[in-house]
């Protein structure tokens, strides 16, 4: 027993008597010296030169782009987008606009060439796709008039100025006129007609009816030609009022309307797309001063020629589009040209630097002719009027007699 607490003494001084280990302190770290390279002074001018001109580059595509297609449209909504990114007002008031096409072509570069019809719910436009609808039939050609060519041909050496594209097509034996009918020309107020066609094909559809009605507010209203731009605003007008003014006074402010009505300019572009006709387009709101709308005398002529494909239209809707395109009141284009008692049933367009007309010319002796002409020309040069009404006179007289 004393052993044992002898034991336990000596275990507990033992226990008092550990020597606990020192903490070591550690030393202090040696900070490191980092020397600065010295930039080249060229190498830093060059890196500034790349940051400012990818500021430029913002500051003059990108940044008018945003400006117009959402800051204009958040503070000012009354005014009407325009798919060329110039404000309405900018468009009228500047003599040239260079940049106006080459900021669409930047803003959507794949529409030029990209073969779907759709993207991202945007409609891509590809003169290379030919996309017919069952229902759309086109002209069956035989043989060309020669001699109506060469007068035509040699009329146009008397107007050096002007450049015209003709496409003439006779309905007896589809004999028909080409020249530059497949090159795109700006379209200027004949893009009502596919407008107007369009807006049948909806009513066809059921998506709305003839006597439906819209409401003209300052959002719809447009300058150029057209006085409901100058009506009460708060107006109520039916689609058939507004696509007889549009045809027949060639309206701009009911161009919109109807537009808006059928969905945009998309929806048009859809619906072209589906008659097979891939050079005609929509891209701007009316008025179309720039003339980016685009068209060609054959895609014109195509549309015509259905107007009679009772598959395409039925027959209360060629009735309304037949009345409409009867009583245009500009009557001093190829209408000026035709013999007495000739009905001519068309649009035209005039936007200064382009003058046409389209249409269907039915004679008294039974003979009946589409006849498309399309003429580039000096601004507001007289020469394009003088040079339509000849080459009509030539037409009728070579076809009528």
């Amino acid at each position: 027993m004393y052993a044992y607490r002898q034991q336990v003494r000596e275990d507990y001084y033992n226990r008092l008597h550990v020597v606990q280990p020192q903490k070591r302190v550690p030393q202090k770290l040696k900070k490191k010296v980092i020397k600065k390279k010295k930039i080249n002074p060229i190498v830093r001018m060059f890196r500034l030169g790349v940051v400012f001109s990818l500021l430029g580059l913002f500051a003059y595509f990108i940044q008018p782009v945003c400006f117009n297609r959402l800051i204009t449209q958040v503070f000012n909504p009354n005014v009407i987008p325009c798919s060329t990114n110039t404000p309405d007002y900018l468009v009228q008031k500047t003599v040239k606009n260079i940049s106006a096409v080459d900021l669409y072509s930047l803003s959507y570069p794949t529409s030029n060439y990209v073969s779907n019809d759709l993207f991202a719910n945007r409609l891509l436009l590809t003169p290379t796709i030919s996309k017919t609808h069952s229902e759309v039939t086109t002209m069956y050609q035989t043989d060309e008039f020669t001699d109506l060519k060469n007068n035509l041909m040699a009329l146009m050496k008397e107007f050096p100025t002007i450049k015209p594209a003709i496409y003439v097509w006779e309905y007896e034996n589809g004999r028909y006129v080409d020249i530059n009918a497949d090159k795109q020309y700006s379209a200027a107020s004949i893009i009502k007609l596919p407008v107007l066609v369009r807006m049948f094909k909806s009513i066809e559809s059921k998506q709305f009816t003839i006597y439906d009605e819209m409401t003209l507010t300052d959002y719809y209203k447009s300058s150029g030609s057209g006085d409901l731009q100058y009506a009460r605003t708060g107006g109520k007008y039916s689609m058939d009022a507004l696509a007889k003014i549009m045809i027949q006074d060639s309206d701009n402010t009911s161009t919109n309307m109807i537009m808006s009505k059928l969905g945009g300019m998309d929806d048009i572009n859809t619906g072209l797309r589906d008659w097979g006709i891939s050079k005609t387009y929509v891209r701007t709101w009316l008025p179309d001063l720039n003339g980016t709308n685009k068209t060609t005398a054959k895609d014109l002529a195509k549309i015509l020629y259905n107007l009679d494909n009772p598959a395409f239209l039925n027959i209360n809707s060629r009735e309304y589009i037949i009345d409409y395109m009867s009583h245009v009141k500009n009557n001093k284009l190829i209408a000026a040209g035709l013999g007495e008692k000739a009905l001519f049933v068309h649009k035209t367009g005039d936007i200064g630097r382009m003058l046409g007309d389209a249409g269907i010319v039915y004679a008294p002796n039974g003979k009946k002719y589409i006849i498309v002409i399309l003429a580039n020309r000096p601004y507001n040069a007289p020469q394009g009027k003088d040079f339509i009404v000849r080459a009509s006179g030539l037409i009728y007289k070579s076809i009528v007699g």
